[in-house]
């Protein structure tokens, strides 16, 4: 009989789901904030993240689930023993983010977040022109399913879609266009709009630094809905200090939690929150965990794993399939 432990916050419905698929193994319910070595050092399977510190120290562990798309914590040398499956969550985040995505583009383009500062001031100020996603070019760094349904979004606007990824593939519709990173610096002045949804890597830290945010467009609009490090938080400072850039919206950054004092807070055209574009706040967000964990349960459980869904790649941090 194999120990499954369960830290993400299931409710009896989904425990009924999970069990069904698992009917020869035993179940632990732990909320994922008073999860201890204990719990997870008797777990075979565990369903939801837990401290990867604490992962080095189960010797029976076979797989984890991990309830977040990012899984770079976890594919460090020593996280995980050798021969241990490691799934992560795509494909559980798009409809949540990409609409977070769109909600800061629209306030950038049209300075909503400047007239709700007026309102706190009580100013009735015409703030002057704004823009359209309507025509405008958008770039996508990132095409899993995050950056892909916001490309969706905006070519259903009627933006222009350029999208940006590691390796060549096949150009779905809803791209214009479809790249390789190597072409980046040629693209970025094209784009109104500049989309970051990046796994934490050697390769995608920094990806976007001065020299790089210079080349879009003084109007350009920058997003990060990745991980904070693909910005150069200091350059980002400078730049929007500058007068260079539209504005810029991070539900991510480099610190983070960004530091009270840290200057990124009061820089200019600047949108901040605390990366909750991806957490359970929408329920249909967490419904697509359990499902994802329950697909790739029957299929652990049936020896299929081969054909488990979001087989995480630990050279390069994403997923295989």
């Amino acid at each position: 009989m194999r120990t499954v432990l369960v830290t993400i916050p299931v409710n009896d419905r989904h425990k009924e789901y999970l069990e069904s698929i698992g009917k020869d193994c035993e179940f632990h319910y732990v909320p994922a904030a008073r999860v201890t070595e204990a719990d997870v050092r008797q777990a075979q399977i565990i369903i939801g993240n837990v401290p990867p510190k604490m992962i080095q120290e189960s010797p029976d562990l076979q797989w984890i689930q991990l309830n977040s798309a990012g899984s770079d914590a976890y594919c460090k040398p020593g996280v995980l023993k050798p021969g241990t499956i490691l799934t992560n969550a795509t494909g559980a985040y798009g409809l949540a983010i990409s609409e977070y995505m769109l909600g800061v583009s629209i306030m950038l383009q049209n300075k909503l977040y400047t007239y709700h500062k007026n309102q706190l001031q009580h100013v009735w100020r015409d703030e002057g022109d704004v823009t359209s996603i309507y025509g405008s070019t958008a770039l996508i760094i990132g095409l899993g399913d995050i950056g892909g349904e916001y490309a969706k979004r905006m070519k259903a606007l009627g933006g222009y879609t350029i999208g940006v990824r590691r390796t060549q593939s096949e150009k779905p519709d809803y791209l214009d266009e479809i790249y390789t990173v190597d072409r980046l610096d040629e693209l970025l002045p094209r784009a109104d709009f500049v989309s970051l949804s990046l796994p934490n890597s050697p390769a995608t830290r920094h990806i976007m630094n001065e020299e790089r945010m210079k080349k879009m467009k003084p109007t350009a609009f920058l997003i990060n809905v990745g991980r904070g490090e693909a910005i150069d938080t200091d350059a980002l400072c400078r730049v929007l200090k500058s007068g260079h850039l539209g504005g810029c919206a991070l539900d991510v950054t480099d610190p983070e939690p960004l530091p009270e004092d840290h200057p990124l807070w009061d820089a200019p055209r600047t949108i901040i929150t605390p990366h909750i574009a991806g957490k359970f706040h929408l329920q249909e967000t967490f419904e697509r965990i359990v499902r994802i964990a329950g697909g790739n349960l029957e299929n652990f459980l049936a020896g299929k794993t081969g054909e488990m869904r979001n087989l995480v790649d630990f050279a390069t941090g994403y997923r295989k399939r």
